[in-house]
């Protein structure tokens, strides 16, 4: 990857990530507080729905720019080594959320905590206290055990969400381009991105409920003894608590995080390449 096909990933990703946990912030925070233990109004209900917007707004550039300069590279080391480009783009889209994750599950700790009214140092549920409460080791278990709680269940569920949603993506926009003999508008490629986005929240939501809890959870605890309590407890239906915003949010979120990529990259493409001419 050549300088500026990596500043074009790095800055598409990063404008698509932003542009998009800005804009749905508030559903993100209503699926939370519907999926943390006790439910909604008991986590908040509708007051404060952007607290932790700030740890949100530190992690999305980063995370999402770490996504897609990792996804682009992969998709080139992937294209001539792979028969199937659909197994390209899971190879691809796997390792671009392992390397989001990164700076993103540490961003999720802190946010989610926030959104569901816990406190971390001081009287108030702040981004800022939550992250103090970590970096003084309250809970016990380390600073980097702390960020990073939830790890294993968040990669387990971005990687099925991704190898939904990216080769979905991709094989959507090829179909409609040849079905339209013609390339794709920025808003079709949206439209593309919305649909792949939807499917593959409604699929993993279940996942995402686990995730939750463990992030949300006062001790340190494992999955497999976490989902028998949530089925003794609560049932099996509260694995699909909080399905409807997470499948509108990234349904919609889909639509403007595709839909900003594609629009800066491209962009920036097209730059890049006058710039070349130019100079030739």
């Amino acid at each position: 990857m050549d300088n500026s096909t990596f500043l074009i990933s790095l800055i598409s990703g990063g404008c698509a990530g932003t542009s998009t946990d800005l804009a749905f912030f508030p559903i993100d925070t209503l699926k939370t507080r519907l999926q943390a233990k006790g439910g909604f109004f008991a986590n908040g209900g509708w007051n404060g729905i952007y607290k932790g917007l700030g740890s949100c707004v530190v992690a999305s550039a980063p995370s999402a720019s770490l996504f897609f300069v990792t996804y682009d590279y992969m998709k080139t080391q992937t294209k001539d080594k792979t028969s199937s480009p659909a197994v390209g783009h899971m190879i691809s889209a796997s390792c671009g959320e392992i390397a989001a994750c990164l700076v993103r599950v540490p961003a999720e700790v802190i946010k989610q905590r926030t959104q569901a009214g816990i406190h971390g140092v001081g009287a108030k549920a702040s981004s800022w206290s939550n992250f103090l409460y970590l970096l003084q080791n309250r809970s016990g278990e380390g600073l980097i055990r702390g960020l990073y709680r939830g790890w294993n269940t968040t990669i387990l569920r971005e990687i099925p969400f991704t190898i939904i949603q990216f080769p979905l993506y991709e094989w959507l926009k090829k179909k409609w381009a040849e079905y339209e003999n013609d390339k794709l508008s920025l808003l079709k490629g949206a439209t593309c991105g919305s649909i792949a986005g939807g499917i593959a929240a409604a699929v993993t939501t279940p996942l995402d409920v686990i995730k939750t809890r463990i992030m949300l959870n006062k001790e340190r605890v494992s999955p497999i003894p976490l989902v028998r309590t949530m089925i003794t407890e609560e049932g099996y239906k509260v694995f699909l608590n909080g399905i409807g915003p997470r499948t509108c949010w990234i349904s919609a979120g889909g639509a403007i995080f595709l839909g900003c990529y594609e629009l800066v990259h491209t962009t920036l493409t097209s730059y890049y390449s006058n710039k070349r001419k130019l100079q030739q």
